[in-house]
């Protein structure tokens, strides 16, 4: 698809037009608890915008050691019992090595092992090809960093 072979060479010519990857950022904060931010609506819009009605992948990535993104339902409750379950299993307490910060805080940089900070979405005719009730979420425990940066890549 709008790639073609230069008879002269073996390597793929992309065509000057094509825009193979488009990335943009942007910031989310995320307060002072705990927290499940859905990015579910900038993830559309530039997918939207970037893909120009076709299909592609979105990346989706937080630049940050002590948070994470989930794809998963939204509103009806899984948010908070996502948190209850990482609180769980990370409880804020003083069993962390990792102890700068607020009480706690070195479950946070443990988070990414369980909850990666990237994910990939693909992109169909211009929109997330997302499950009915799926949505992408930035999850943040850490409450000493309330602002976080998302990084989205489309590759055509």
């Amino acid at each position: 698809m709008g790639q073609r072979r230069d008879p002269r060479s073996q390597r793929c010519v992309v065509p000057a037009n094509l825009m193979p990857m488009q990335t943009m950022t942007f910031e989310v904060h995320t307060g002072s608890a705990p927290a499940v931010a859905d990015i579910t609506g900038q993830c559309e819009q530039f997918a939207r915008q970037a893909a120009g009605g076709g299909d592609g992948l979105l990346h989706v990535f937080v630049p940050h050691a002590t948070a994470g993104l989930a794809v998963l339902e939204l509103g009806s409750g899984s948010d908070s019992d996502l948190l209850s379950v990482l609180n769980e299993l990370l409880p804020a307490d003083d069993r962390w090595r990792h102890a700068h910060g607020s009480r706690g805080h070195g479950r946070s940089h443990v988070l990414p092992a369980f909850l990666r900070p990237d994910a990939t979405v693909p992109v169909v005719g211009g929109r997330l090809a997302l499950g009915t009730w799926q949505s992408v979420a930035l999850v943040d425990l850490n409450v000493d960093n309330r602002d976080r940066q998302v990084r989205l890549s489309f590759l055509a």
